[in-house]
Parts: structure tokens; sequence; C-alpha cells
């Protein structure tokens, strides 16, 4: 069996960032990136204007949905959040002056990512290995073993609990 030849292509590839930059489809996405990257270096220049530039890297910001010129800053630790609120004011005159005009400005913490691993239903089967005595808790119970009474029932679980724990 043959099969006819592939025809010759006419048409070239387009550069991804033509793709972007088109009004239908991704350039929306293009120009709200872009406006979000320039408002991070605003907030940027105000933050370095008041002493607070080492929080720049911890705040991510945007606009508020709707109408109103409020900017939304997401943070991600408390401390954060009320030492942005004690400079608001100051900021949003510092906003004014990098030409970023706004109204108010609405501070949230970011929630933050759960520090606990899950594990699949095996790994939380499978027992673990029991560990014997360290050196301080052998030469303790070596130490109570000799002063009970050889008869006492409290010496025989002594000894039987260092015959059956490994060094």
């Amino acid at each position: 069996m043959n099969f006819a030849p592939k025809p010759k292509r006419s048409q070239t590839a387009h550069e991804w960032v033509d793709y972007l930059r088109e009004s239908e489809g991704l350039g929306g996405i293009l120009a709200k990136t872009e406006d979000l990257a320039k408002l991070k270096s605003t907030l940027g220049r105000a933050l370095s204007a008041l002493d607070l530039g080492q929080f720049s890297q911890k705040i991510e910001p945007g606009w508020r949905q709707g109408g109103q010129n409020e900017l939304y800053l997401l943070v991600t630790s408390a401390s954060v959040a009320t030492r942005l609120q004690q400079v608001l004011p100051s900021l949003i005159n510092e906003l004014a002056k990098n030409g970023l005009v706004c109204s108010g400005i609405k501070v949230q913490v970011k929630p933050s990512p759960p520090n606990w691993d899950i594990q699949s239903r095996a790994e939380a089967r499978t027992p673990r290995k029991p560990t014997g005595l360290n050196a301080v808790a052998r030469s303790s119970w070596e130490g109570l073993l000799d002063k009970l009474a050889p008869d006492s029932t409290l010496r025989k679980a002594v000894e039987k609990l260092l015959q059956n724990k490994p060094k």
C-alpha cells in the first residue's frame, strides 16, 4: 500500500508572543500580566520610599473586582499585614506620587499551605521497628534494679524489661 505524499506546508510557524498579543484569546491575559508587573514594581518603589522595601517580596498586589480604585494586597504573614495597616495613608500618598491613584487599600493574609504530609495507607499501617534503650535509660533501670528487694514482683518486671530490650 502506497500512501500519497504529504503536502508541503506553505505557512510558517508563528512566534508564541504573537498569539499572546492578538486581541482574541490570550491577549487579555498578557495585558493583565503586564499591568500586574507594573503594579508590583510601583508598589515596590513606594514601599522602598517608606523604608519597607523588604516587604515587597511578601506582597501580591491586585485590583479589587469592580469599578472601584481599591488596591488589594495579599500578604504572607499577619505581622506584615499589621505593619502595612499602620502605614496605609502614607502608602496611598507614595503610590499617588508614583502615578498610581487608588482610593483605598485592603490587606489580607494569604492562607499558608499545610505542613503535614499525607501518607499512603500502606505506609501508615507499617509498624515501626522497636528501638532499644539508650545508655542513660538502661543505667537508670539498672540503678532501680539494685534498689529493689530480690523477691519483689517489680524487680522481676524490671529484669524482664532489661532482658527484652536490646542495647
